[in-house]
């Protein structure tokens, strides 16, 4: 497996976009995720990304995409989810990436009004055009496990439901260690999703709120969950996921100590390649 940084570690902070990638390989990280907005950035800051990051010869693995009105009642809403997510599959192939981090939003109104089978129908309808849209790119798309009350996709047992109704070989899940954690999912629960994990997150959290917080200042018990990753199969990257450091100025203590503590736990395992 390799290590890598999701770039929105240095969001909120004074570290701009090329430090912020070169930093990222200072620090001794072997992949880069890039966190984004396709329609909202210009040509300008994607050639920036682009050649800062074959500057430095950090790959990128993803780029992260939430796309929250995709199961939304109004069509055109969807639509423009749809047409949002496909400009981010279009920026993963651009930047040579491997996926599409995607994260599906939540059922509205505590589905009472809108009937929740619609609602998961039309995240399934429109995830499955993104994966012909991400297979036509050569790439695949990773869902996200949110452990929130309403997510469409909270457990392990709807990721699975959810991959399988929408049965495209290029839609695949993102297995996000504390969101399991979290979600209460045990390890060796994970080796249920082998042969279907595209790639995964990394952070810690206190056990009852999502925390995104470096390894070792929550709970989470991680060497379980990476040897059961491992025993899945799984050969790509974990990628660290910190956002909204409580300090900005020391965003770079911040990020290495991540850094740090997670390759510890993966040179234990023997699993960092």
């Amino acid at each position: 497996m390799k290590l890598g940084l999701i770039s929105s570690a240095w969001l909120g902070s004074p570290v701009g976009t090329a430090e912020g990638i070169r930093l990222t390989k200072q620090i001794g990280f072997d992949t880069i995720d890039i966190f984004a907005d396709p329609m909202e950035i210009d040509v300008r800051e994607r050639k920036l990304i682009r050649d800062t990051c074959r500057e430095v010869q950090i790959p990128v693995i993803s780029t992260v995409c939430c796309a929250l009105g995709i199961a939304d009642f109004n069509m055109p809403v969807r639509r423009f989810h749809v047409e949002r997510a496909k400009a981010y599959l279009d920026l993963a192939y651009e930047l040579e990436g491997r996926n599409l981090l995607l994260v599906l939003g939540e059922y509205i109104w505590q589905q009472e009004v809108i009937a929740p089978e619609a609602q998961w129908n039309w995240a399934v309808e429109h995830v499955r055009e993104l994966g012909d849209h991400a297979a036509g790119l050569g790439l695949e798309i990773a869902l996200e496990l949110e452990p929130f009350h309403l997510s469409l996709i909270n457990d392990l047992p709807k990721m699975i439901r959810f991959l399988d109704e929408v049965a495209h070989p290029a839609v695949k899940a993102n297995v996000d260690v504390s969101h399991l954690a979290l979600a209460h999912t045990r390890p060796e629960d994970v080796t249920q999703l082998s042969g279907r994990i595209a790639h995964v997150h990394f952070s810690d959290c206190d056990g009852t709120k999502h925390g995104d917080l470096p390894p070792g200042r929550g709970v989470v018990d991680f060497p379980p969950y990476l040897k059961a990753l491992n025993d899945a199969g799984f050969e790509g990257t974990v990628s660290i996921e910190l956002e909204y450091s409580p300090e900005p100025d020391r965003i770079a203590e911040w990020v290495t100590e991540a850094y740090r503590e997670t390759d510890k736990l993966m040179q234990s395992l023997g699993i960092r390649k």
